[in-house]
Formats: structure tokens, sequence, C-alpha cells
């Protein structure tokens, strides 16, 4: 490996965010969930939660939205909502799903410097009720349209970017890692770095 792409893979390792975590919950367009895994990588989630209830588990993702971003992830699939969502709880203090209710807040007032997951739901449907169950609140992207839905890739990017940019206020994105050390140097052996 070049001096180059070990670099290359160094600073990407060390702006994982390993406290930020994306769950999709029965999106049906595996186009949709490989955009949001593009998202995931280019601001540093490290884990994305892929959980099917009502529809079949995704065999394969879209490649060409991906451009081949599943493969520097942790893909953690699930059929079974009590099952995944305490897989997630194990690394996220807070859980917060896309839903329009009456008790939903805005994105722009939820703190995503703290450890939190992100639920996004059906593109028709929306995020289940049992899956809301499990979730400490409910947040929506302001809109000033006619229309109140946005695509879900697209209300993942923008909520992605919103943690990302609070945590780089906050210093998240300094170059020190995030990762505990083990999966720092289980993700750089897998990425084909190996230390010395």
């Amino acid at each position: 490996m070049t001096p180059d792409r070990t670099a290359k893979i160094k600073k990407v390792l060390n702006h994982r965010q390993g406290d930020l975590v994306v769950v999709m919950e029965n999106v049906h367009d595996p186009h949709n969930i490989s955009a949001v895994m593009r998202t995931c990588d280019a601001v540093g989630v490290q884990d994305l939660f892929v959980l099917t209830t009502i529809i079949p588990t995704h065999k394969r993702f879209g490649k060409k939205s991906s451009a081949s971003a599943a493969g520097w992830l942790n893909i953690h699939q699930y059929d079974n909502t009590a099952a995944c969502m305490e897989a997630v709880r194990k690394r996220c203090d807070k859980i917060y799903a896309t839903h329009l209710g009456i008790a939903s807040q805005s994105l722009y007032d939820l703190d995503l410097t703290q450890k939190v997951a992100l639920v996004f739901g059906n593109e028709h449907a929306g995020v289940t009720d049992e899956c809301l169950k499990y979730c400490d609140g409910n947040f929506i992207i302001p809109q000033m349209g006619m229309v109140q839905s946005l695509n879900i890739s697209v209300a993942c990017a923008i909520t992605l970017y919103e943690a990302f940019r609070q945590r780089s206020l906050s210093g998240f994105y300094d170059g020190t890692s995030r990762l505990p050390e083990s999966e720092w140097k289980g993700l750089a052996k897998q990425w084909g770095m190996y230390e010395e």
C-alpha cells in the first residue's frame, strides 16, 4: 500500500463517528439506501442498520448511487425490531425518528453531539408504530412548501449534515479518533492497511 493510501485511510478512520448511527426501517428502494450509504461515508458514520419487518430483506444494494460506499461501512441487517433497537441502544444514548407528530421537534433543536441514532422510515408509510416505541423523540425537517415531504435519502442527507455541522463546531473532526482502538485497528486491517 502506498504512503498516500495509508494516510487517506488513517484520516478517514480518525474522522469516523462511532456514536452517530443511522437506522433505515423498511425502506423499499435499495437505491435510496445506497444513496444514504454515500452520505454516511461522507460525514463519517460507520454503522448503518437496515431493518426490514414488512418488506423482504435486501439481497444487495444499488451500486450506481453508492459508488462502492457499502464497502466502507458496517451494514447491520435485521428483520426484528426489538433485536435491532437493542443493538442500536448499546451504541447510543438517544434514538430519534423522523416522524410528523404532535411532539415532534425541529431537526435544528436536536443536540446531535450526543451518542445518537437517527431513524428513517418507509418511503410511503414512514416509521412504524412499533419502532417509534423505542425512540426517545421525533423530529421534522422544517419545510415551507405545499408538499410536506422529502425523498428519504435527501432527508437523511440534510439531517446528517446538520450533525456534521454541530460535531464540527464541537471539535469532533479534529483528527483524534472517536472509535475504540480495537475497532479502529480492525477496520484498518479490513481496508487493507496493516499496522507495523
